[in-house]
């Protein structure tokens, strides 16, 4: 093995006396110098952030972190009576529900921005051809919709305003509204921006990394678990959630066996 192809990392080692993180000393220069939002964004992307990276990812990270009884907080009061021990896993569980129906939709809906920004025909031409694309498949539009948030998404609007108060170029946020213009248009009728659809434009304006933005929900919805934890641990919900799913889904024995 060669020394360029041997395996290494930037991001962080250690000796006796301090731990470096992508080389900055961990003791003299980043506790109690930088907020954990800044530690993040270093750790993460190897830069130190600017006052608008921290100010919006600051602000995602805070419209991540809680949306009520959501499955993901359900499902982690239910692991947390089973195995009142292990509050991590209780975490760990809840977490595995950030994926492409709640909460980590920003990843896809990025890599819509992103067609629509380098769309050699136009943007609008593009959005246009996404939004047909998606009526036609009849799948879910990543950053679109929400079940209980009708007409608009209140988030989006905010999250909008935070990057414009901090100057952000603002293209990733002009190519979703495009694409939310085209939808309207394809779908006849009005579907909203969704929270991780906003997400997935001002992270962009920010140049964080496509490719772990769902990351950004995990590192926040895991402080929002912790506290549905405490809450389990105070005022008990769990066991009734558990009762009320046996009373309400009654079991039926099957007619198909032979």
């Amino acid at each position: 093995m060669t020394a360029a192809s041997r395996p290494r990392t930037h991001i962080a080692y250690h000796t006796n006396e301090s731990i470096f993180v992508r080389g900055a000393d961990l003791i003299h220069d980043l506790i109690g110098k930088m907020s954990f939002t800044e530690m993040m964004f270093l750790q993460i992307t190897g830069k130190r952030a600017t006052r608008a990276q921290t100010a919006v990812l600051d602000a995602v990270l805070v419209t991540l972190m809680e949306h009520g009884l959501t499955p993901s907080a359900i499902v982690t009061r239910l692991i947390y009576i089973s195995a009142p021990e292990a509050l991590q896993s209780a975490v760990a569980a809840g977490l595995l529900g950030v994926g492409s129906t709640f909460v980590g939709t920003m990843e896809n809906a990025a890599k819509l921005i992103g067609e629509i920004l380098s769309a050699p025909e136009g943007q609008e031409a593009r959005a246009q051809a996404i939004a047909a694309r998606y009526l036609e498949s009849r799948r879910p539009l990543p950053g679109f919709g929400h079940h209980l948030h009708k007409p608009d998404d209140p988030r989006p609007a905010r999250l909008f305003a935070v990057a414009r108060e901090h100057d952000v170029p603002g293209n990733h946020i002009r190519a979703l509204q495009i694409l939310s213009r085209a939808v309207d248009e394809v779908y006849a009728r009005h579907i909203t921006i969704n929270a991780t659809g906003a997400i997935a434009a001002v992270l962009g304006e920010i140049g964080f990394p496509q490719e772990v933005m769902r990351g950004v929900a995990v590192v926040s919805r895991a402080a929002g678990l912790v506290g549905h934890i405490l809450e389990e641990q105070r005022e008990p919900a769990a066991r009734h959630m558990w009762e009320t799913i046996e009373r309400e889904v009654p079991y039926e024995p099957s007619s198909d066996l032979s």
